[in-house]
Parts: structure tokens; sequence; C-alpha cells
């Protein structure tokens, strides 16, 4: 337990604060007005997409002043890890999908697997129409196959870092961090 918190502590000192809060807080507020002019009048059911998402979202949500209903999602390829593997769903949404209007909160756009395959998981529940919304997108080639980008973005980040704080995890940690950091090499 010792040896986790030092190595993490490691990780915190190491680490390039891309974005504050207070940068973190206006793309919030940028895109909970564009959210806010597309969907108002649609009674969107928002998705948080577990656990990445919950900071995110729960910002957000509270940016956004009209009629929505709230669930979520909990599908990974990570499992506490910094790589990626196989798609794991863990908990799928209470409330039906069906003819709804589906907003999708994720973490980050990284590969775009794991959002691609929670799209196509909205649609074949019979969803209306699906938007996405990313705090951080990462301006990288996507993954073959995974062919749109997010509807709505917060910060984007041009360079292919591993990054944490505002949701994203190191090893399931750093997630409480207020702002966005970039992983040193050394830790990646």
């Amino acid at each position: 337990m010792e040896k986790t918190v030092s190595k993490m502590q490691e990780v915190i000192n190491s680490a390039e604060c891309l974005y504050s809060f207070t940068d973190i807080e206006m793309a919030l507020d940028n895109m909970a007005e564009a959210i806010t002019e597309k969907l108002k009048d649609q009674n969107p059911l928002i998705i948080c997409v577990m656990i990445g998402a919950l900071i995110p979202t729960g910002h957000l949500l509270t940016r956004l002043n009209f009629p929505l209903e709230v669930d979520y999602i909990h599908a990974t390829r990570y499992r506490g890890e910094t790589r990626g593997g196989d798609l794991h769903w863990l908990v799928e949404p209470r409330q039906s999908l069906k003819g709804r209007t589906i907003l999708i909160v994720d973490d980050v756009m990284d590969a775009g697997l794991t959002l691609a395959a929670i799209i196509d998981y909205c649609k074949q529940m019979g969803a209306n129409v699906v938007y996405t919304a990313v705090m951080v997108n990462k301006e990288r080639k996507r993954e073959p196959g995974v062919n749109f980008e997010p509807d709505f973005n917060g910060l984007f980040v041009s360079e292919d870092k591993f990054l944490v704080g505002f949701g994203l995890d190191y090893n399931e940690y750093l997630r409480n961090l207020p702002g966005i950091y970039a992983v040193a090499d050394e830790h990646q």
C-alpha cells in the first residue's frame, strides 16, 4: 500500500499540467452551451460511461438546465491497466433506450473503440439518435472501423500522451486531480 502511494506521488510530481481546473470549467461551460442548443427540447437520456466520466458528467449536468434523465453504463478496455485490451461489459443502463435521444458522456476519445461499441449498443437497443460528448479529445489516428468524432468536445490534446486527472486514471488512481495532466514518459 505504501509503495503504491509513493508511486502515485512520483507520477503526480513528474506529470505536466496541460489544462487547469479553470480551463476545464470554461470547456464545460462551452460544452453545456452547445449541448443545450442541440438537445434542450429532446428530453435526452444522458449516459455516463463509468468510471472515467463520473467527474466530467457530474460537472456537466449542473450546467444543463433543461429536462433530461441520467443513467450510466460501465464498459471498459483498461481494467486498471495503462493499455487497453478487450472490451468488458460490466453494467448496462437501467432505462429503456428505445426511441430516445441519447447523449453518451465519456472522459476521453482516444482510439475510439470503447465509445464506438457503446454507440452501437445504444443503436441496437433502439435509440432514436445517439450523440457523444467527451471531456478530452486526443487528436490522433483512430482504430480501424472508428469513423466518427465526438459531437461535443471539452478540450483537445494533440500529443498522444497518457493523461490523468478529472476522471482519467492511472492504474485506477489520480482521477481526482483537478486538472488534466500528461504522465511523464518514464511512467507510461
